[in-house]
C-alpha cells in the first residue's frame, strides 16, 4: 500500500475473477480486520475479511432461485475432548423430519485454525449442494460439519508432533463415538458404510484420510482436498494395515492439491505411496494455492460422485 500526501493509505489490485476472497490489513506489525466490512471468515487464530466478487449464477457458489436446504446448529459436551463442542448439519431441500425417507451422509471437515462454521460460511457448502441437487448433479444428502479438533491445544502448536498425533487420534474418537451417534439418532441417515463419506480441506483432509482409511468399516467414500497437513512422511506409520484389499471397500478415494500449494510435493508422494500399495486413488491437481477457493472447487467436483 502507498500513503498519499494526506496520510491515506491505498492500493490498486488487478481485476479479480468472480469468487469469495479473504483479505486483511497489517498496521505497524499488527494484523487487523477491515473496520468497514462486517463479513469475516471464521478463524480462531487471526481475522480475515471476506470480499465477494459476484459472478454469473452458473457459478456453483452463487445463490440461485432453487429449493434450499437448512443448516442446523448443535452443541454438546465432549467426554473425549473434555470441553463444549458444536457441529452443523445441512439437510437437503424437502427434508422433513416427520417423513420416512433416509439419506446418505457426508462428514465435511474444515481446515486448521478454522471452526465448525467454516464450510458453510467460507466454503459455501450449503449453496453448492443446493445448486448441485437442483441440477440433478448430486444426490440429496445430509452434510455434517463438526469441529475438526481432537484437542484445542493444537491451535498455535502444530509443530509439536506429539500434540499433533494426539489431535488426530482424539478427533477420530470424537467423530466416531460422539458426533456420528448423535447425528444418526437425530436425523434420518442411512446407517451403512456405503452411504457414508468423509472429506475435508487442509487439516480436515488429513483427518479424512486418517479416519476414513483406518475405519473402512465406517466409510466407503473418502476425499482429501489439499489435505496432507500434519501428516509425517512415514505413511506406513499412519496406515499400517492399508493394502490393495481396501479397493474392495472403497467406492472413491480422492486426493487433490492446488498446483501452487506448498504441500504439492507431499501430496504427490502420498499418491505414489498409495499406488505402490495397490490402492486405487483419484488424483486431482487444481489451479490455485492453499486456499478455500481450491476447497470449494473440489467439493463441486467431489459431491456429484458420491452415493452413485
Amino acid at each position: 500500500m502507498r500513503k498519499d500526501e494526506q496520510g491515506v493509505w491505498s492500493v490498486t489490485i488487478p481485476t479479480l475473477t468472480p469468487d469469495y476472497y479473504g483479505y486483511g490489513f497489517t498496521a505497524d506489525g499488527v494484523d487487523v480486520p477491515d473496520p468497514s466490512n462486517h463479513e469475516l471468515t471464521p478463524n480462531l487464530l487471526f481475522s480475515l475479511n471476506v470480499l465477494h466478487v459476484p459472478g454469473p449464477l452458473s457459478l456453483p457458489w452463487e445463490v440461485n432461485d432453487v429449493p434450499h436446504g437448512v443448516i442446523h446448529h448443535h452443541f454438546y459436551r465432549s467426554a473425549v475432548a473434555q470441553g463444549d463442542r458444536d457441529y452443523y448439519v445441512y439437510t437437503p431441500p424437502n427434508y422433513d423430519s416427520a417423513a420416512k425417507k433416509s439419506y446418505p451422509v457426508l462428514y465435511l471437515l474444515h481446515g486448521y485454525s478454522f471452526d465448525a462454521r467454516s464450510w458453510s460460511a467460507s466454503g459455501r457448502a450449503n449453496v453448492i449442494l443446493d445448486n448441485l441437487i437442483a441440477q440433478g448433479k448430486a444426490k440429496p444428502m445430509i452434510v455434517v460439519m463438526p469441529l475438526a479438533y481432537g484437542t484445542m491445544k493444537i491451535l498455535g502448536a502444530f509443530d509439536n508432533s506429539e500434540l499433533r498425533d494426539a489431535n488426530f487420534q482424539k478427533f477420530s474418537e470424537t467423530l466416531l463415538t460422539e458426533v456420528m451417534p448423535r447425528v444418526e439418532r437425530e436425523y434420518r441417515t442411512i446407517k451403512d458404510r456405503n452411504a457414508r463419506a468423509i472429506a475435508g480441506f487442509s487439516l480436515g483432509g488429513s483427518e479424512s484420510l486418517l479416519t476414513g482409511l483406518n475405519h473402512l468399516d465406517k466409510f466407503s467414500w473418502i476425499g482429501s482436498f489439499s489435505g496432507v497437513r500434519g501428516m509425517p512422511e512415514d505413511f506406513q506409520k499412519d496406515f499400517p494395515s492399508l493394502d490393495a484389499k481396501a479397493n474392495e471397500q472403497l467406492h472413491l478415494l480422492w486426493v487433490s492439491c492446488g498446483t501452487e500449494d506448498y504441500r504439492l510435493a507431499m501430496s504427490r508422494n502420498l499418491r505414489e505411496w498409495l499406488k505402490a500399495k495397490g490402492v486405487k486413488v483419484t488424483e486431482i491437481e487444481t489451479p490455485g494455492s492453499h486456499t478455500m477457493m481450491v476447497g470449494r472447487r473440489n467439493l463441486v467436483e467431489f459431491a456429484p460422485l458420491l452415493f452413485r
